[in-house]
Order: structure tokens, then C-alpha cells, then sequence
């Protein structure tokens, strides 16, 4: 008699279903015995029946062993895929870091003029525009700092005249000379002025005189 493949579906009588538990229950936990023997294997086998009864098998000593032994080599797994994702993931990135590179350089020697053979009239029009962009940027931060040094150099200037006066009052009164503006002259200033300049100034009235020189016979 040849036996019927059986259809993959959950039995619907439950006679049947337990009786069919129990026979590839039994079958199972004996493959899994005579696959650790047979090929010195490892083997934990772990069976809930449909009402929660616990059924298990162990080739080792205890089958907490070689769950212990599933769950490092899981975790061992796991971090060697971590880190065969991640050498990918920098594997990628420095060919982006690398393609980034390529790409500056060629615009770097086209700025310098160079390379430009196989460049289009499109690409020489906006290389041409970026440099136009570059030297008004150029030349703006240029005039800034210009403006900049300028207004510094006046400030310094008008701490050095400050200064310099400063010094000059001090030199003044240290010598007794009251200092003088240049657009206001004391009375003093006058008196000094009027009496250092003397002018000699004889008044005549009448007719000028005429003077006569004596004349002198020769001498015999």
C-alpha cells in the first residue's frame, strides 16, 4: 500500500492532531539523537506541546549549555556583520572622499587655465562666470580691509597730535611760558613786542636846512 503525501494543514480533530504529536514528537527527539551521535554533533531540541508541556533533548550535559553557546554565537555574528557593514560603509565614503578630490582638482587647474581642451563653450562660460563672481568678492573684502587699515592710521594720528600737544604744554610750563593759541595775543605779547622794537624819530618844523661844507684854500 502506498502511503498518500500529506497535506500541509493544521487537523482539524484533535484525536488525530495529539495522536499525530506524538508520533513525529518521538520521531523527532530520536533524529536528533542519532544526528549527535552519528556526527558528533551538538544538538538541542526544544518541543512545546499544544497544551504547554515541555519537551527537550540535549546531547551535551545540559541544554542551557548549548543555548549559552547559541546566543554568543549570535552576538559574535551580529558584531561581525556590524563590522563587515561598516568597512563597507567607510569602503564607500572614502570613494566619495576620493571622487570629491578628483573633481576639485580639475576645477582647480581649470582655474589655473589649465585642462581646458576638452571643456565645452558651456563649461568655459560658467568657469568664466564663477571667476568674475570670485574677483568681485575678491576685491570687495580687498577694499574692506583697506578701509579699515585707513581708519585705524587716522585713529593713530589723532592720538599722536594729541599726544604731541600734550607734550608741548607740558615742556611750556615746566619752563614758565604760558602756552599760546595761535589765533589770540594778550596784552603783554604787545608790550614785549613794542618794547623791543625801538624807532628813533626826530620831528622838524620849518624848511629843511641846508647844510654848507667849508671849502679849504689849497695848500701852496
Amino acid at each position: 500500500m502506498v502511503r498518500g503525501k500529506t497535506e500541509m494543514k493544521r487537523i482539524e480533530n484533535a484525536t488525530s492532531r495529539q495522536v499525530t504529536f506524538s508520533k513525529r514528537r518521538n520521531g523527532l527527539l530520536k533524529k536528533a539523537f542519532e544526528l549527535s551521535v552519528l556526527c558528533d554533533a551538538e544538538v538541542a531540541l526544544v518541543i512545546f506541546s499544544p497544551r504547554g508541556k515541555l519537551y527537550e533533548f540535549s546531547s551535551s550535559s545540559s541544554i542551557t549549555k548549548t543555548v549559552e553557546r547559541y546566543q554568543k554565537r549570535i552576538h559574535d555574528l551580529g558584531s561581525s556583520h556590524k563590522r563587515e557593514d561598516n568597512s563597507q560603509q567607510a569602503k564607500g565614503e572614502t570613494y566619495g572622499l576620493a571622487r570629491k578630490i578628483e573633481q576639485l582638482e580639475t576645477s582647480k587647474r581649470k582655474f589655473l587655465g589649465e585642462g581646458l581642451d576638452a571643456s565645452s563653450i558651456e563649461e568655459l562660460q560658467q568657469l568664466e562666470n564663477q571667476l568674475e563672481r570670485s574677483l568681485t568678492k575678491i576685491r570687495a573684502k580687498k577694499y574692506q580691509l583697506l578701509r579699515e587699515e585707513l581708519d585705524k592710521l587716522k585713529e593713530k594720528e589723532r592720538g599722536l597730535t594729541a599726544e604731541n600737544k600734550m607734550l608741548m604744554q607740558k615742556y611750556e610750563m615746566g619752563r614758565g611760558i604760558i602756552p599760546r593759541t595761535s589765533s589770540t595775543t594778550t596784552s603783554e605779547d604787545l608790550d614785549t613786542d613794542e618794547s623791543e622794537m625801538e624807532v628813533v624819530t626826530d620831528l622838524l618844523i620849518g624848511p629843511p636846512q641846508i647844510r654848507h661844507s667849508k671849502k679849504f684854500p689849497p695848500p701852496n
